[in-house]
């Protein structure tokens, strides 16, 4: 077995960019400026849909197969499962103070929030880099390539179509064309069509409205 796992490097790239930029968008809204921050609240929670079922997903049909076939690298797995719950544990202070937030676009709500952003990307980081260095490598050893297509499946399968639409256009925004190929690659011939007629001009101008 040898499954090719480049595709998770590439989506985990999109946690650690929007993360980064979720503190600095947030950072920079106005005092009082409401409209503004429901924007950038409702990006919070497309972001934290994507990484939710990325993570039930591993949760799921990641783990459970692996734990049944490692022996002496059985902690790697329980050590991704303990991570996962510390990223949870963030969410949820997140799922706080975003609301708070969002009601007043208050300076102190606004501070505490950017301090629960940053704990936040710090768990997801460290996570993501030890995910890849550890674990994605037993994954491409001891993962069928049925197994591992269950995991986009799953993401696909719990994202409501539009909302599909952003993770993609999120995937392929810093892809290079290698992995753009990749990315596309895996999308059925009509899927691909309806995406580059779609999906990308209503990304491009969903981006254009958070990002300001």
């Amino acid at each position: 077995m040898s499954v090719n796992t480049q595709d998770m490097e590439i989506v985990h790239r999109v946690f650690r960019r929007e993360s980064r930029l979720l503190m600095e968008l947030v950072a920079a809204v106005v005092p009082g400026d409401t409209a503004r921050a429901k924007v950038i609240a409702d990006h919070f929670r497309v972001y934290r849909l994507g990484l939710h079922n990325h993570h039930e997903g591993e949760d799921e049909l990641l783990w459970p197969p692996l734990l049944a076939r490692v022996d002496l690298e059985a902690d790697i797995v329980l050590r991704m499962e303990a991570q996962h719950e510390r990223v949870a544990a963030t969410l949820t202070r997140l799922d706080a103070a975003f609301p708070a937030w969002e009601a007043t676009a208050g300076a102190d709500e606004r501070d505490t929030l950017v301090a629960a952003l940053a704990e936040h990307r710090a768990v997801v980081l460290e996570h993501l880099d030890d995910e890849e260095a550890t674990l994605l490598p037993l994954a491409a050893k001891h993962l069928t390539e049925r197994e591992w297509a269950s995991l986009g499946e799953h993401l696909v399968n719990n994202t409501p179509k539009l909302t599909l639409f952003t993770l993609f256009g999120a995937v392929l925004e810093d892809a290079n064309p290698a992995e753009r190929a990749l990315v596309l690659g895996g999308l059925p011939a009509p899927v691909r069509v309806i995406w580059h007629v779609v999906g990308r001009p209503r990304y491009a101008r969903y981006i254009r409205r958070v990002r300001g």
